[in-house]
């Protein structure tokens, strides 16, 4: 509403009521004048023209309700009077602190036999609402979760093997907000689940697993449990059973089936009591890729080996071509076995023992006109002068005899 000041008489109040319903009158005013309560002189502000009300360093104790009445009275309008009434909430809201996280019951609990109540409270805060999350994930709606109604409460009943996780709360208000300081784990006992059996070995078609004669064959049994299963391989055998061995493994020798059998594998876990089991029909058959060609895989050798062998050869065959060219073992052993036994046996004499006789000068004489070559030797030089138109020359002069057959091999 709008209208010039000197038209009206104004006469208004600012007064509050708390959330306890105490009704406390702040200010009253008119155009000439303001009065203010003296509780709140320090506190309040009023501002003129607006007529607005300005609180001071605002704290709890001004929650409530803020009520401003105005009498308006019309000067030109034979004493026309307008009153109006406007209500304002004020909300003061302490800032949360850390929240504080609580399970009941501390320790791991059982699927489908145990429920957890989870409770998420604060020393501090106004107007406070709570999230929950499981592993970083916001906890939604679920037939099996109930929530108080500020959410500061979280019951999962019952508990089931996917609630296991790590939980964590969040609280906030308007004005701030705080998570937990550590995460809670909840570890849930279950199972066992999704039981198979497998093998590495033979072919499979559906439950039907069928291997070579005489092949050595390895069967697994997993299931998905916590604690671990505990499991048990029983043999069906013409309606009867028979158990054959503990544990998740299984040995089977092809040989000894005389016809396809049945087996089956049974966990049981002992803290949730339960158990699950599941049967297979073993056939020996030739599949032509078993205990057949293990055995060939075994016997074979492998390149690596094969290299080093002819590595090994090459070099053998290029050492004893260099022997033989080296040192001519065949004429070495053709001379041994060729000399006479009785020279083999006697002394090694130089061929000089009886050349006294021998010494003196040796001539090539070569004849012009020849084709070939004559050759005269004479034992002394007087000789020489009945050959005197023959064209000579002399080759050589034997001066001594060597001095022993060992020094004579040696040079």
């Amino acid at each position: 509403m709008y209208f010039q000041l000197d038209e009206a008489e104004i006469q208004g109040t600012w007064s509050h009521t708390t959330m306890s319903g105490i009704r406390t009158t702040l200010v009253t005013f008119t155009k000439e004048s303001t009065i203010t309560d003296m509780t709140y002189r320090n506190h309040i502000l009023f501002k003129e023209p607006n007529m607005s009300l300005l609180i001071r360093k605002l704290n709890q104790r001004d929650e409530g309700d803020y009520h401003l009445n105005l009498n308006i009275e019309f000067l030109n309008k034979s004493g026309q009077v307008f009153k109006e009434e406007r209500i304002v909430r004020v909300t003061v809201d302490v800032p949360v602190s850390t929240p504080v996280l609580e399970k009941s019951p501390s320790y791991a609990v059982v699927e489908d036999k145990a429920n957890v109540t989870w409770t998420c409270s604060v020393e501090k805060g106004t107007r406070v609402v709570f999230q929950w999350y499981r592993d970083n994930i916001l906890v939604g709606v679920n037939d099996r979760y109930h929530f108080s109604k500020d959410k500061s409460t979280l019951l999962i009943s019952p508990v089931k093997k996917e609630d296991k996780g790590s939980y964590r709360c969040v609280a906030s208000n308007p004005v701030s907000q705080e998570r937990c300081r550590k995460a809670e784990e909840l570890a849930v006992y279950y199972g066992p689940y999704n039981l198979e059996v497998n093998s590495d070995q033979g072919l499979r078609t559906g439950e039907v697993f069928t291997i070579n004669p005489g092949e050595l064959v390895f069967f697994y049994c997993q299931a998905d449990s916590n604690p671990p299963n505990s499991y048990v391989w029983i043999s069906k055998r013409r309606n009867t059973t028979q158990v054959i061995t503990e544990g998740p493994r299984l040995e089977v020798l092809s040989y000894r089936l005389a016809q396809a059998e049945e087996y089956l594998c049974r966990a049981f876990n002992n803290v949730t009591q339960k158990q699950d089991e599941t049967q297979f029909t073993l056939v020996v058959a030739s599949l032509g890729t078993g205990k057949e060609k293990h055995i060939q895989d075994n016997n074979s050798v492998s390149p690596l080996a094969v290299i080093t062998v002819c590595s090994l050869f090459i070099i053998g065959g290029m050492l004893l071509v260099f022997f033989r060219k080296a040192c001519h073992p065949k004429r070495v052993l053709m001379r041994i076995y060729k000399r006479p036994i009785s020279d083999q046996e006697r002394p090694h004499l130089s061929g000089h023992e009886d050349a006294t006789e021998d010494f003196g000068i040796y001539e090539f004489v070569s004849i012009p006109g020849k084709m070939e070559s004559a050759q005269a030797s004479c034992r002394s030089l007087s000789r020489l002068e009945s050959v005197q138109d023959m064209h000579t020359t002399i080759y050589d002069v034997i001066r001594h005899v060597p001095e022993t057959p060992g020094q004579n091999l040696l040079k």
